[in-house]
């Protein structure tokens, strides 16, 4: 399925912004991404198994915040690195 990656990790997937990963969850999914893109999926989960904040991800146009979300072959995931700051 395709997977939009946002600009901040774009060094580890050589600048391209939209890739090919497998996996029957999004937990499966970023597994298979860091298993092509190795440090990628730190960048997203925490040691405790937990989204970092910053990171938002979309599937099919939903936002959720559960590895656990069922994902299909036609599924497209978005992943968004917010701002902050002020």
């Amino acid at each position: 399925m395709q997977v939009t990656i946002p600009q901040p990790l774009l060094s580890y997937t050589d600048q391209v912004d939209r890739v090919q990963a497998e996996g029957a969850t999004l937990d499966e999914l970023l597994h298979d991404l860091d298993r092509r893109y190795p440090g990628i999926r730190f960048r997203m989960i925490n040691e405790q198994d937990e989204m970092r904040p910053h990171i938002i991800f979309f599937v099919g146009g939903v936002r959720t915040r559960n590895l656990d979300e069922s994902l299909s072959g036609t599924s497209e995931v978005v992943i968004l690195h917010a701002l902050s700051g002020g």
